[in-house]
């Protein structure tokens, strides 16, 4: 049962170039945005999207796979946790900010 507290699949599509950083400890981490869709009918019976966007980051080999072949547009699904993190703003206000952490990532769709 431990397996599934704080566990994420989602499946969807990147929604702007990933951006890649090298750190000073030499590992990378990535970040992109991803969209997932989800469509039901209105109460007129009429076609609806619904589209919710994520925050992904990834580490070490996931994020060298997504800096070789994950670019805006791709559908991808990745398997992660959600991760909350804190900051303080410039005018000292602090700002929560949840993410996906992706741990697994699959390429889906066409080259």
């Amino acid at each position: 049962m431990s397996t599934i507290k704080n566990h994420v699949q989602l499946i969807g599509n990147v929604g702007q170039e990933p951006t890649v950083t090298n750190l000073e400890s030499g590992k990378k981490v990535a970040r992109f945005s991803l969209a997932t869709n989800e469509n039901y009918k209105d109460s007129k019976g009429e076609k609806q999207t619904d589209t919710n966007w994520h925050t992904v980051v990834a580490w070490g080999k996931v994020a060298e796979i997504i800096e070789k072949y994950v670019n805006k547009g791709k559908e991808v699904g990745i398997v992660g946790k959600l991760k909350t993190r804190t900051y303080e703003t410039e005018e000292g206000n602090q700002r929560y900010v949840t993410e996906v952490e992706a741990n697994e990532i699959l390429l889906l769709g066409s080259k």
